[in-house]
C-alpha cells in the first residue's frame, strides 16, 4: 500500500550524511499537518529532501535557511540534468513553502532566483505535455477489447465510468460503493473530495444509462460479478482471477490500465493516461457543440479558461478561416 502522507516519513539520507537534522525533520512533520492535498504533500516532501541532499553533498550545512544563490544553483543543476520546467517550478514552490513553515525568509523571492527560473523556462520551454484525449469513439474501441471474466468487467466499468463522469484518476480510485445511488435515469455519484474540493464538501454528478458506452450497466455488472456490496468500488484482482479483499485499486493502476487499452486498439500507449478519459469527455462534448456550462457541470472545473482550452483544441478546424480557399 502507498505510504500515508500524514505519517512521519523516514528518508534515506545521502551517503555522506549520517542523518537529516532534527530541524529539517520537524519541517517535514509540519508538511504532514499542512492544509495541502496528499499528493502535494508527498511531492513537496520529496522535493525538499532532494534539495537538502543536494546541499549536503556539496558541503553545505543544510537546506533551511538557504541563500538565493544556493536555490538558483540547485534549480539550474536540475535543468541541466533534464528535469522539466513544470517540475522545477514545483521544486521552487516546495523550497518556498519549507522556508515559510520554518519561519525563515523566502529565498525564492529574490530576483537572483526569479531570473534563473525565467531563464530556465525560456531555455527548456514550459509547455506542458498533455495526454491525448480518449474520445467517445476511442473509449468505445477500448471497451470492445475488454476480455471476458472478472478483470474485464472491472476494466470496462473503470473506462466507461471514468469517461462518463470526466473523473480524475484520484477520484475514481477513491470511490466507494456507498457513493453510488440508483436513479431512474442512471446513477448519482458523490465525489467526496477532489483536487478542487480539498475541504471535502462533496459534489454530486449524474451518470446517465447511455446508449453506447452504457456506464451504469458496466458498473452494476462489475459489482454483481465481484460480489462487492460496500467499501472500495474498484479493487485489484489476483492472478488467479479473484478480488483482493478490501484493497483499493490505486490511481497509478488506473493510469496504466488506460495505457494498456490504448495499446490494444493500436494507439501509442505513452500518449495516454488516466487523464485521457477526462480530457476525452470534454473534447467529445465540445466537438458536439455542447454548451460550456453543461460541460463544466460534469467536469467540476472552476476556471472557465481551463475548459475553453479543451474546447478550442476540439474546434481547431471548425470554421477555419482558410477552409473556403485552401
Amino acid at each position: 500500500m502507498p505510504p500515508d502522507p500524514h505519517q512521519v516519513l523516514v528518508f534515506e539520507p545521502a551517503r555522506r550524511t549520517p542523518q537529516l537534522p532534527i530541524a529539517f525533520l520537524e519541517t517535514v512533520r509540519t508538511y504532514q499537518r499542512a492544509d495541502k492535498a496528499d499528493a502535494t504533500i508527498r511531492a513537496y516532501t520529496s522535493d525538499a529532501v532532494l534539495f537538502d541532499v543536494w546541499c549536503r553533498e556539496r558541503g553545505l550545512a543544510g537546506s533551511v535557511p538557504a541563500s538565493p544563490e544556493m536555490v538558483a544553483a540547485f534549480l539550474t543543476s536540475e535543468a541541466e540534468r533534464g528535469v522539466k520546467a513544470s517540475t522545477i517550478s514545483r521544486r521552487t514552490a516546495a523550497i518556498r513553502y519549507a522556508h515559510k513553515l520554518a519561519g525563515q525568509p523566502d529565498p525564492t523571492e529574490s530576483e537572483h532566483v526569479k531570473s534563473a527560473v525565467r531563464g530556465i523556462r525560456r531555455t527548456i520551454g514550459s509547455a506542458q505535455t498533455r495526454k491525448a484525449p480518449a474520445t467517445a469513439e476511442i473509449v468505445g474501441a477500448m471497451l470492445s477489447h475488454c476480455p471476458p471474466g472478472l478483470a474485464g468487467k472491472r476494466d470496462r466499468a473503470i473506462l466507461a465510468l471514468g469517461f462518463s463522469g470526466a473523473f480524475r484518476r484520484s477520484e475514481l480510485a477513491a470511490l466507494d460503493v456507498s457513493d453510488l445511488v440508483d436513479d431512474r435515469d442512471g446513477l448519482r455519484v458523490t465525489i467526496r473530495r477532489s483536487k478542487t474540493d480539498q475541504e471535502g464538501r462533496g459534489h454530486e454528478i449524474a451518470i446517465p444509462h447511455g446508449r453506447h458506452l452504457k456506464p451504469v450497466a458496466a458498473v452494476k455488472d462489475w459489482l454483481e460479478a465481484a460480489g462487492i456490496t460496500d467499501g472500495a468500488l474498484f479493487r485489484p484482482i489476483s492472478r488467479s482471477g479473484n478480488v483482493r479483499g478490501d484493497a483499493r485499486l490505486t490511481d497509478k493502476s488506473i493510469a496504466e490500465l488506460v495505457k494498456r487499452y490504448a495499446a490494444r486498439v493500436g494507439l501509442q500507449a505513452s500518449d495516454f493516461g488516466a487523464h485521457s478519459l477526462r480530457a476525452g469527455f470534454v473534447t467529445t462534448a465540445a466537438d458536439r457543440d455542447v454548451e460550456l456550462t453543461r460541460i463544466m457541470d460534469v467536469t467540476r472545473h472552476k476556471d472557465v479558461r481551463t475548459v475553453t482550452g479543451y474546447v478550442r483544441r476540439a474546434n481547431l478546424f471548425k470554421g477555419h478561416a482558410g477552409s473556403s480557399f485552401l
